[in-house]
Parts: C-alpha cells; sequence; structure tokens
C-alpha cells in the first residue's frame, strides 16, 4: 500500500473451481515486475515488423466474408415482412435476418480491429497509410476514428488506472449508490436489490453490450475522471467523443477531432436518406442489427480484459504502467479468434506492445507467457468467454475508493435493506 493510499482485498468469495489472478499485489511474497524493455527482450524481433500487403490481405479476407454474407442474404432473404406472423415463413425470415446480423456483425468485428490496429501504429510502417485505412473502416462503422484513436491511446497508457484510466472505468460503491456504512441509498445499488442477483446481472450485460458503446462515445458512461491536462473533472461535466472542445483532448487535435465528428454525422444523415428512400425496416435488417452486434463484441473484449473481481485496480499512488499492462486478461474466444484477428487471446501482449501487428500476436504471446508465467504474472482465464461474461457481470459492480489498490465489490455482498429493517426490527 503506497503512502497515503489504502489496499482492499479481493473477494474470497470465489471457489477453487473459479480462475483467480495469479498475481495479488497485496502478498507478501508478491514478485517483483520486470520493467516493459525486460519484458521486450524475450520477444523475437521480427514479431514487430509490420508489413502493408499482410495487413491489406486481411481487410480483403474480411471484405470477401462481409460480400459472401451479403450474396446470401440477398439470395435467400427478403427485407420485406412476413404475410403472416405465426407462418414458417416468419420463422424463417426472423431466424435467417438474425443469423445474418450476428454473422455480418461479427465479421464487421474484424474490420474494426483492423482499424483499431491502424490507429495503434501497427497496420503498416506508414502511420498516412494507417489513418486513411483506419478512418475508411472505422468511419463506415460510425465510430469517430481520430477520437477513438486518442482516447483509445489514453486506456493503454493508463490500463487500470482508477483516475486516468480510459473505458471501463470503475465506479465507486458511492457513485452507485452506498452510503458510508454501505446502505443502500439510491442508484444501482436500490436497482439492484429491487431486481434481483440474476436480473440486474442481465441488465448489466445489456447495459454494457447494448447501450454501452454510445454512451460511452457520449461521454455519458466508463470515462476516466480526469481532463486532458490532468485536472479534475467537475462534478457532471461530461467528456464526449465528438466535440472538439470536449477537455477529452489537447487543442492541438481539435481538427482531427472536427473532421471525425464531421464525417458521422455525414454518415449517420446518409443512413437516414437512405432509410427515406428505401424503408426504415431494410435499413435496420441490412446495416443496423449487424451494426449492433459489431458494437457487442468490441464492448465484449474490452470489458473481459480488463475486468475481474482478482485483478486489482490502481489508485495515482500505486499505479505503474507495467501494473497496469499486466492486469490484462487473455481469454479464449474459439471460432471468433480467425474473425477477430485473435484480439481477445492475445490482449496481454497487445497491451504490453501495441504497436505489434496481430498476425505475430500468438509468438509473442508463447514468448511473453514462458517469461511471465512462472513469475506468477501472466493472467490467462480459460473460462469460455460467455460464462466468464456472465461471472464479471454478477460479481464487478463498483470499488471501495479511487487511491490504494482497489478491487472490485458486487452487490450481492451487500446486505439488503428489508434484511437489515427486520434485524433492527
Amino acid at each position: 500500500m503506497g503512502k497515503g493510499g489504502r489496499a482492499q482485498v479481493p473477494s474470497s468469495k470465489n471457489d477453487s473451481a473459479t480462475w483467480q489472478s495469479p498475481y495479488n499485489p497485496l502478498a507478501k511474497d508478491a514478485p517483483k515486475l520486470p520493467s516493459k524493455g525486460e519484458i521486450k527482450a524475450v520477444i523475437p524481433k521480427e514479431c514487430f515488423e509490420r508489413s502493408y500487403m499482410h495487413s491489406m490481405w486481411f481487410v480483403l479476407r474480411d471484405s470477401l466474408w462481409a460480400g459472401a454474407l451479403i450474396y446470401l442474404a440477398d439470395t435467400f432473404l427478403t427485407a420485406e415482412l412476413p404475410s403472416s406472423i405465426l407462418s414458417t415463413e416468419a420463422l424463417a425470415w426472423f431466424v435467417g435476418w438474425n443469423m445474418y446480423a450476428f454473422w455480418m456483425g461479427t465479421v464487421l468485428t474484424g474490420h474494426w480491429v483492423l482499424a483499431h490496429e491502424c490507429g495503434h501504429g501497427a497496420f503498416s510502417p506508414s502511420q498516412t497509410f494507417n489513418d486513411i485505412w483506419g478512418f475508411i473502416m472505422h468511419q463506415a462503422l460510425l465510430v469517430p476514428y481520430f477520437a477513438w484513436q486518442y482516447s483509445h491511446a489514453k486506456h493503454h497508457r493508463r490500463t487500470n488506472h482508477l483516475l486516468d484510466g480510459e473505458s471501463h472505468v470503475p465506479s465507486t460503491g458511492e457513485e452507485n449508490g452506498l452510503g458510508p456504512n454501505n446502505e443502500r441509498i439510491s442508484f444501482y445499488a436500490v436497482l439492484h436489490e429491487a431486481m434481483g442477483d440474476g436480473a440486474f446481472a442481465a441488465w448489466q450485460v445489456f447495459t454494457h453490450c447494448v447501450l454501452g458503446w454510445p454512451l460511452y462515445l457520449l461521454g455519458l458512461a466508463s470515462t476516466g475522471r480526469l481532463a486532458n491536462d490532468g485536472t479534475f473533472l467537475a462534478e457532471g461535466e461530461i467528456i464526449d467523443h465528438f466535440r472538439p472542445s470536449s477537455k477529452m483532448f489537447p487543442a492541438k487535435i481539435r481538427a482531427k477531432i472536427f473532421a471525425s465528428t464531421l464525417t458521422t454525422i455525414a454518415s449517420v444523415a446518409f443512413l437516414f436518406k437512405l432509410s427515406f428512400d428505401i424503408g426504415f425496416l431494410k435499413v435496420f435488417l441490412w446495416y443496423t442489427a449487424p451494426y449492433m452486434w459489431t458494437n457487442f463484441w468490441l464492448v465484449t473484449y474490452t470489458w473481459l480484459q480488463h475486468t475481474d473481481p482478482s485483478v486489482p485496480q490502481y489508485g495515482a499512488d500505486q499505479w505503474t504502467w507495467v501494473k497496469g499492462a499486466l492486469s490484462t486478461i487473455d481469454r479464449p474466444y474459439g471460432i471468433f479468434d480467425y474473425f477477430h484477428h485473435k484480439i481477445g487471446s492475445t490482449h496481454v501482449a497487445h497491451h504490453l506492445f501495441h504497436e505489434m501487428p496481430f498476425y505475430r500476436a500468438d509468438e509473442a504471446t508463447a514468448a511473453i507467457k514462458a517469461f511471465l508465467e512462472p513469475k506468477g504474472l501472466y493472467n490467462y482465464d480459460p473460462t469460455p468467454w460467455y460464462m466468464a461474461m456472465w461471472r464479471i457481470a454478477k460479481t464487478c459492480h463498483y470499488v471501495e475508493g479511487t487511491d490504494g489498490i482497489q478491487y472490485y465489490k458486487s452487490f450481492e455482498d451487500i446486505p439488503l435493506t428489508k434484511d437489515l429493517k427486520k434485524k433492527a426490527a
């Protein structure tokens, strides 16, 4: 525990079959952390070589998959509503369009990941080339490329930093409606009691995976607590991804933010015009539904790769870059690794060295694992991702403060108001 800070022990609620991070910075025998240079030294140098052709091949591959899905949907499905809701025709229509939406959203997440590579400079040796392709692929998915490029770089610079982190920054018990003695006063604390454990966990999944991405871009959820100059945001102050004057960004990149915002507005306007021209249902079926699945995947990755009740979150007095980067978790994603360029199963390597191209991440991960795992510093949770998501939705609700070393706590461990009243009576 750092001077002036405090430390919270990780929850002991998990049973022995539940994965837990091997690294506990509060343990007396906690290993000394290696430097970034020491970790980089174990990775083959060729893992950092970027190729125009290799990266563009994956753009082509993902585009071919998208084209194949469009062809199949156009051949076997119709965008017209079935004549009867209670019919095999309606069932086939519903299943068919949902299959298209899921798999197209899954495929387009591959484009999303490639644009994310561009933002990091890992796509090719030329950042101009990277920005051109990243801008095209992200803006097509309504992502303000330059704004997110900046905020995501901050996410990497300040991973698991409770004050200056970016994206999925934990909120405190007080912010979630808990009183000084853990009494349920308002907001999520009261909502959890009203809904019950399972329903609240389902609400967590819904708010993260359906509402989370647009709320984050609008600055209404999951952002950090500090402005770009390091000062605390005023209560209720919003740092969004669209205003060039947003305190998320330094003045020097305001022109880029404006370009991203203008293009996003133009894209949305085009979709609305198309909806009026050919019908809102057609635009929803062909574009909006897959777009929502793409958002599901990108939030799922950023949520699950840094969140677990056994993974520490650090206040300013305890945080270091290496501590933050090593708080990342690798997870297995099965067939989705193919479509998403292994962004979730090689995420530790990605957070340590974001400039490394994804097609070298397997080799780098093997080297990193061989170096870190014997020291108890490599996080790999073999739990299937959907089960891990449910566990996190039930156990990772808030932290007790923003200083020292904190661990996620669960509302399930807080006494219910009705039980306290019965006990008092």
